[in-house]
C-alpha cells in the first residue's frame, strides 16, 4: 500500500499528528511518500530532520490514498493534485470547523488503522468546471472547483451586474456584489453565508446564490446539475474577480463564463459512524436548542 501526505501550513500541532499517520504507516508496513512543498516545511522541524522520506510532485495512480493535513481548505487545495485520478481523499482535521475532514485529531491512529483495514465510506463529490470567452482568459488557471466558484466586484464599492443564463435561456440579471456557484459539498460555506440552502452531498444539484442583491426578489436557486450556466459581467472597473475554491483570477470584464459539471468526481474518505447528518449537528450546531432532547 501506498500513501501521499499532503499540507499547506506547519501548524505548532502538526509535528504530532504527523508522527502518529507515520507510526502507523510504519507499522502496517504503508509507504509514506510527501508532497514535495510540504516535506520542505516538515524537514524544518528536528523531528523530521533526522530522517530522508520520498517525495512527489505530481500525483499518480499508484497511490492508494492522498492524505490531508489541516483544515478544508487544505482538502480544497487537494483537489488539484488528485483531479480524475479516483485518490480517495483522507482529511484530517487540524484546522478549525473540519467540516470536510474526516479524522479528528484525537482519533487519528485508530481512524488510519481502521481506513488501511477497508472499514470506512466513499462520498463521491461533484466538481465544477469552468470555461471562458476569450479562452485564452483561464489559460494556466485549473478550472475545477469543489465548493464553489464565485464571481465578484473589483476594487468599487459600487455593485455590479451579472447576466445569467441557464442552458442558453435567459435568468436573470443580478445586482449585486457578486454571484455564487456552489455544489452540494460547497452548499455549506460561502453559499450559506449568504443565505444559500443546505444540499445533501448525493443531490444531484447546484445552488445559484446572489451577494448582497440590491433586487429583494433575488433568492437562491436550486438547479438540476446537468443545467450548462453562462455568465457576463457589466462593472465600472476594467476587471472583475473569479474565485474557484479562493484561488483567485482577475478578468477583463468583457470575459465570459461557461460553467457546468465537470466530467469526474472526488472521493473522500469518512468512517461508518459518521454522516453528514452528524456533522451538520456537530460542526453547524443543526437543531441546537434548549427544548430539543438530547441524542
Amino acid at each position: 500500500m501506498k500513501i501521499g501526505v499532503f499540507g499547506q501550513f506547519f501548524y505548532p500541532d502538526s509535528a504530532k499528528y504527523i508522527k502518529q499517520l507515520i507510526e502507523v504507516a510504519e507499522s502496517e508496513q504503508v509507504d509514506t511518500w510527501f508532497e514535495a512543498s510540504f516535506l520542505e516545511l516538515i524537514k524544518k522541524k528536528e523531528e523530521f530532520s533526522k530522517k530522508t522520506y520520498p517525495s512527489f510532485e505530481v500525483l499518480d495512480e499508484s497511490f492508494d490514498y492522498f492524505f490531508c493535513v489541516g483544515g478544508d481548505g487544505t482538502i480544497l487545495s487537494a483537489v488539484k493534485f488528485v483531479k480524475d485520478l479516483s485518490v480517495p481523499i483522507v482529511g484530517i482535521n487540524s484546522g478549525r470547523l473540519g467540516f470536510l475532514a474526516s479524522v479528528h485529531k484525537d482519533k487519528i491512529q485508530d481512524s488510519i488503522r481502521e481506513i488501511f483495514k477497508g472499514n470506512y465510506q466513499k462520498s463521491e463529490r461533484s466538481l465544477l468546471e469552468v470555461k471562458s470567452e476569450p479562452s485564452n482568459a483561464l489559460e494556466g488557471v485549473f478550472p475545477y472547483a469543489l465548493n464553489e466558484i464565485s464571481i465578484s466586484r473589483k476594487d468599487t464599492t459600487s455593485m455590479i451586474t451579472v447576466d445569467t443564463w441557464l442552458n442558453q435561456a435567459f435568468l436573470s440579471s443580478y445586482w449585486s456584489d457578486g454571484i455564487i456557484i456552489a455544489t452540494p459539498t460547497g452548499s455549506t460555506g460561502y453559499s450559506m453565508s449568504c443565505g444559500g440552502p443546505i444540499i445533501m452531498p448525493e443531490t444531484a444539484s447546484f445552488v445559484l446564490t446572489p451577494i448582497a442583491p440590491h433586487n429583494l426578489n433575488a433568492r437562491p436557486l436550486v438547479i438540476p446539475d446537468s443545467n450548462k450556466i453562462k455568465l457576463g459581467v457589466k462593472t465600472r472597473e476594467e476587471k472583475f474577480i473569479l474565485s474557484l475554491d479562493s484561488r483567485l483570477v482577475f478578468l477583463e470584464k468583457s470575459t465570459q463564463l461557461f460553467i457546468q459539471k465537470a466530467s469526474f468526481k472526488i472521493s473522500l474518505i469518512s468512517l461508518h459512524e459518521q454522516s453528514f447528518i452528524q456533522t451538520l449537528r456537530e460542526k453547524l450546531l443543526w437543531g441546537e436548542d434548549s427544548r430539543n432532547p438530547a441524542q
